[in-house]
Order: C-alpha cells, then sequence, then structure tokens
C-alpha cells in the first residue's frame, strides 16, 4: 500500500547554507534540527526510506519560521531558496519525492502572495506551510488574510505547523517556559488555538473550500472534544467584556462541523491512542500519513516505523488505511 509521509522535514544544502548565513549559530530548535544528519544528507534519508515499502515523502523545509530569520527580504530570499531547491529535488527523485511545501516568509507582505503564485505555478509546489503564529501575531489577523484568500482561489492546501518558543512562559509571574514545556505541550495547544481562531474569526466561513493540515493530529481539539463541541455551545456565557451571543450564528454552520472540516497528520510520535481521538472526531477522511520524520530519537527509522504501527493498530478496513495513507492526500492536493 503506498505511504505518502505529509509532513516531515528537510534543510537542502543550499537552504542550509543559507540560512547559516542569515542566523549564524544554531539554537534552540534550530539546533536540534541541525544535529540530525537526515535533515541535510540526501544519502542518510535515502538509507532510512529504503527500509520502507511503497514509502514516499513530500518535502518541506523544518524550523524555523522565516521571519524569525531575518526581516522580509531574508525571509524571501529563504523561501525563494527553499522552494528551488526542494522543487530541484522532486524533479530529480520523483519516485522518492513527488511533491513538495513551499514554505512562506508571512513578515513578507509585500511578496507573500507572489512567492505562493510563484512556488505554485511555476515550481508545482503542492500547497504550502505556515506557522501557528508569525513572530507571535495570530494568522486571523486582518494583514495575513491574502494569502488564506489566494489559497482558496488556488485550491491548494495550507500546512500549518506549530511555532513556539521558551519566551512564551507558562505562568505569568516567570519570563521563559520551563523544562521544554513550550514543546511538548505547548505545540499542541499552540495548534488548537490557531484553528480556534480560524474558526471564531470566521476565516473557514469565509474561504469554505480552503483545505487545511494541523501537524500532530490536531494538537488538544481532538482530546476536548466534549470542551470544543457542547462546550463552545455556550459561547459568550463566560465574557462580561464583550458580546459574543450573535457570533455562533454568523458562523453560517455549527463551529463543531467547521472544526471537523480541518484535516489531522497521524504524527503522533507513535503513539495510538491520539490518532484515535483524531479519527473520531475528523475522521477518516480528514487524516493524512506522516511521521515528523526525522526527528527521530535514534536519528533513523523509528518514527516512521512507529507511525505505521499505531495507524496498522487501529480498526480501520484497508480501504479506510488506503486513504490515510495516500488517499485523502491525493484528493486534497492534485497529486497522482
Amino acid at each position: 500500500m503506498r505511504k505518502l509521509d505529509a509532513f516531515n522535514h528537510i534543510w537542502p544544502v543550499p537552504f542550509y547554507e543559507a540560512l547559516k548565513d542569515a542566523v549564524g549559530s544554531m539554537t534552540d530548535i534550530t539546533r536540534r534540527s541541525e544535529a540530525v544528519p537526515m535533515i541535510v544528507d540526501l544519502d542518510e534519508r535515502f538509507r532510512v526510506m529504503d527500509q520502507f515499502d511503497d514509502y514516499e515523502q513530500i518535502l518541506s523545509l523544518a524550523s524555523p519560521p522565516l521571519e524569525l530569520a531575518g526581516g522580509p527580504e531574508i525571509g524571501r530570499k529563504l523561501s525563494q531558496i527553499g522552494s528551488d531547491s526542494m522543487a530541484e529535488l522532486c524533479a530529480k527523485h520523483p519516485d522518492r519525492f513527488p511533491g513538495f511545501i513551499a514554505s512562506i516568509a508571512m513578515h513578507d507582505l509585500d511578496g507573500a502572495v507572489d512567492e505562493i503564485d510563484r512556488a505554485i505555478n511555476e515550481l508545482g509546489a503542492t500547497g504550502i506551510q505556515l506557522f501557528t503564529n508569525v513572530g507571535g501575531k495570530p494568522l486571523d489577523a486582518p494583514e495575513f488574510r491574502p494569502v488564506f484568500e489566494r489559497m482558496h482561489e488556488l485550491g491548494k492546501p495550507i500546512w500549518i505547523h506549530p511555532a513556539r518558543g521558551a519566551s512564551m512562559p507558562d505562568y505569568a509571574s516567570e519570563d521563559k517556559s520551563l523544562y521544554e514545556i513550550w514543546w511538548t505541550f505547548g505545540w499542541t495547544y499552540e495548534t488548537a488555538v490557531c484553528q480556534s481562531r480560524l474558526v471564531w474569526s470566521k476565516i473557514m466561513t469565509d474561504l469554505p473550500q480552503l483545505n487545511i493540515i494541523f501537524h500532530h493530529a490536531g494538537g488538544i481539539v481532538p482530546f476536548n472534544a466534549g470542551r470544543v463541541d457542547a462546550g463552545w455551545s455556550q459561547m459568550g456565557a463566560r465574557t462580561s467584556w464583550t458580546d459574543y451571543s450573535k457570533l455562533p450564528d454568523e458562523l453560517g454552520r455549527s463551529h463543531s462541523e467547521i472544526f471537523r472540516s480541518f484535516y489531522a497528520d497521524t504524527a503522533s510520535f507513535g503513539a495510538a491512542a491520539p490518532l484515535e481521538c483524531a479519527r473520531d472526531f475528523y475522521g477518516v477522511e480528514h487524516m493524512v500519513f506522516a511521521s515528523d520524520s526525522p526527528f527521530d530519537p535514534e536519528k533513523g527509522p523509528m518514527y516512521i516505523r512507529e507511525t505505521i504501527r499505531a495507524i496498522e493498530s487501529m480498526d480501520l478496513t484497508d480501504a479506510e488505511k488506503e486513504q490515510i495513507y495516500s488517499g485523502n492526500l491525493l484528493r486534497i492536493t492534485g497529486l497522482t
């Protein structure tokens, strides 16, 4: 059965060199990325991929978000180099890399939409990658709306990756998130916040055909299905500083239905329970196979192998497995 890994990461050599020039020494999340051989070494990547039958990868750049690497001009340059080099890899190795997603520098307000058009229409990108916030700004901020509108017009999906660092503390009395909580739990919360803002800001109401894929099984949204569904049916009852009472009717359909229109991937580090939650919440037809390779503790095939094992442990028909492994992604991207 064909396995199309929708969310894994790479730093093509030209991009890696340009990133080093832009940021200097790697720190925090970029230091973690740099330490993984597969992130740059293509031979090592092929060695790992060859351990799995019918396995292919949709390429995407690893963190950092481009807006954290420098100003708009630097972000645009890195976006272009990343897309150019990933497109070249796809052209050289179409049997391994049938597509790539372009990372867009969202602080490049003058060039973001132009770069979307270039990446998709000229280079053949299957979609774009955004992060859950833009230097601390929410994705539903008005200045970012043209990006969503253009993707809706093009009919291509958006992949959304969590972004949160130690500078976002867990307690108001502190100035940093300790013990890497910002990553372990913060990213799953961040993913849920992003979905919520896209729903309640009415972006998904205004752009109803927009397909968005969220990393890591949709974060904590599926686990909190009861709070999302029944709990949020009381929208406005807990808030006295503004009036939310009319907002649910303004969405055009139930907020629960809009949440379930999102797609979730299977990158849960091999844990099956989050995938069960995601399946129950979003539905099989809104799940896509992803491993988060190459960020394995063993610096090898662990996440790929364990993600496949987790999917195979679920009570799924062969047709449902085919949907998750490749069918759903092929449908919303137009890949063959």
